[in-house]
């Protein structure tokens, strides 16, 4: 099994999405770059995005150094809705006013205890994970609507559906964007915009660099028997957006390893 790293910088090009333009938020690293990259190495056109100016340029020129076509647009999702709306309209602008591809994966999460968990924490969550995907696709599936074609596809996550006893903002976050996805689909879906779901499992990211063995010890009793890989993720994404998920609205795609649907029975 190729390396996370090893599999971005050998990913097979191919035109399923060419003409097609992305915006792919929090891809500055971890999910939103596997993304990314493997968005452009099927032809789209996509819109870099995160909070680190250097870091977000970093994977927009990695894009083009492997033949695709990217920009860099740094923003924070957690501030306020005009920002938001003001990223979304400089996004749009430098695809040349369009956007045919929507993929909200920048969020945050907090993990702590409840009584622990600070106002300021909360508050980023809600904004980020929660507000923030709102605001944009208010912002941006009209416009889908309105051509009669588009995709949003919203990165949930497999303990969405599952009681743990932690991160109870961060879990209640990603309920929240998996209902999103629901009503999205029956809201849009009759223009030609699909919505759909990608729930990742216990994923290996530089943002959990140091939780190697927890991650480890979730996994091993799993079908896969190891973490998910970024890459994993993306590629599913990107069979979300192509035409070959044409039929496909409001779906909840669980990308885990099997940890979701047999983590019990492991456990057992």
């Amino acid at each position: 099994m190729q390396s996370n790293s090893d599999a971005l910088s050998s990913l097979p090009r191919d035109t399923r999405l060419a003409g097609r333009t992305a915006v792919v938020t929090g891809s500055s690293s971890g999910i939103g770059e596997a993304v990314a990259r493997v968005l452009a190495a099927s032809g789209a056109e996509v819109v870099v995005t995160g909070r680190d100016a250097h870091r977000t340029q970093a994977v927009a020129d990695a894009v083009r150094a492997d033949g695709g076509t990217a920009h860099a647009v740094t923003a924070d999702l957690g501030a306020s809705p005009d920002a938001v709306r003001a990223f979304a309209r400089r996004a749009s602008d430098v695809l040349g006013g369009r956007v045919d591809i929507l993929v909200n994966n920048a969020g945050v999460y907090p993990v702590g205890p409840t009584a622990t968990t600070s106002d300021a924490d909360l508050e980023a969550v809600w904004a980020t994970n929660v507000r923030a995907p709102h605001v944009l696709v208010g912002a941006l599936a009209p416009a889908m609507a309105e051509r009669g074609s588009g995709s949003v596809v919203v990165v949930g996550s497999w303990m969405a559906r599952t009681g743990v006893p932690f991160g109870a903002a961060y879990t209640a976050s990603k309920a929240a964007v998996e209902q999103f996805t629901r009503t999205w689909a029956a809201e849009y879906g009759p223009s030609g915009v699909r919505v759909n779901t990608v729930a990742p499992g216990a994923t290996s990211t530089p943002g959990n660099a140091g939780s190697e063995d927890a991650l480890a010890a979730m996994t091993a009793g799993t079908p896969a028997g190891r973490p998910v890989r970024p890459v994993d993720i993306a590629t599913a994404v990107r069979w979300l957006v192509s035409d070959e998920a044409v039929f496909v609205h409001g779906a909840l795609l669980d990308v885990d390893g099997g940890l979701s649907a047999t983590r019990f029975t492991a456990a057992a």
